[in-house]
């Protein structure tokens, strides 16, 4: 594997947003003395916030203009007469303690740590995205977390990717790569800064936009093999399907670990069984209890 800095998303990507988001917004309602959620009133929420967030991300909004706004035109359009700006505040504080992982998300990040540098790359909130890094167990394995909110620019924007590889030890652009849930986002923004990605795209969406991913995966267990055992060319990247590791736009080859061949890039079969070695042992050593992840197969 020649990549050396791992850029991840947070939200959907380590930690599973929707499952926090749904859980925080019921606490937050039931403190406001809303103790059945009208019908439809988070799916509601979630338009409301996503549009905003976009917004945000357009630079058209700040970002505490956001927290309050998405409560109150949610209550607008209900009809509740409840207070948007502590509906915000009982929200982020129960976002920052209601934290759910990926699954593999612990192991990956301990794999990746011991052969490299893991940062997180977050458009959020900065203090709660901190604290809910601390409650998922991940500190130890990141060195260093950079959000919009520090930076003063969000994902897509270059300077958002040029203030996050300055809080790196190194940087090469050939040996980083960013794994994210998100095309307009992660993946946009590792074409616009001319480095590799890797699309999360664990429910199969299809992608018309205008990002490239260099891979995608369904799994975060598969990021390893995908980085490891396919050679960098003409028609980069893999597709998950049924747990293994295809090219884009080619057909399925008939090895996972291409042999070395003069003038391409590749890993040995030697090599891969190496890190996958590694990559069990780090992943034991994150969590004594979790039996060894395997590198491709159906789960």
């Amino acid at each position: 594997m020649k990549h050396r800095l791992f850029l991840f998303d947070l939200d959907d990507t380590l930690l599973d947003f929707k499952a926090s988001e749904r859980l925080s917004f019921r606490r937050t309602l039931h403190a406001l003395g809303v103790a059945a959620l009208p019908a439809g009133l988070f799916e509601r929420y979630q338009a409301i916030n996503l549009a905003l967030w976009r917004d945000f991300e357009a630079g058209t909004v700040a970002k505490d203009f956001l927290k309050v706004e998405r409560f109150r035109r949610t209550f607008d359009a209900a009809g509740l007469d409840l207070d948007p700006r502590r509906a915000s505040e009982l929200y982020l504080e129960g976002l920052a303690e209601s934290v759910v992982l990926v699954d593999g998300a612990r192991e990956l990040c301990a794999a990746l740590a011991a052969i490299g540098e893991v940062g997180v790359i977050s458009n959020g909130i900065e203090q709660i995205q901190q604290r809910r890094i601390a409650s998922a167990g991940l500190r130890e394995r990141l060195s260093f977390v950079a959000t919009s909110e520090a930076c003063g620019h969000a994902k897509p924007d270059v300077r958002f990717f040029q203030h996050t590889v300055g809080m790196a030890r190194a940087f090469r652009p050939a040996e980083t790569v960013i794994v994210g849930d998100r095309l307009d986002a992660d993946i946009l923004g590792a074409n616009r800064f001319g480095i590799d990605s890797v699309w999360f795209n664990p429910d199969g969406a299809v992608n018309g936009g205008a990002a490239r991913p260099t891979w995608e995966v369904a799994r975060l267990r598969d990021v390893v093999p995908a980085l490891g055992s396919v050679p960098r060319g003409t028609d980069p990247g893999v597709r998950q399907r049924r747990g293994g590791a295809y090219k884009l736009g080619g057909q399925c080859p008939r090895r996972r670990t291409p042999k070395k061949m003069p003038g391409k890039p590749g890993i040995s079969r030697y090599e891969q069984r190496r890190f996958t070695s590694q990559y069990h042992a780090a992943a034991a050593a994150s969590d004594p209890s979790a039996a060894p992840l395997r590198a491709s197969g159906p789960s």
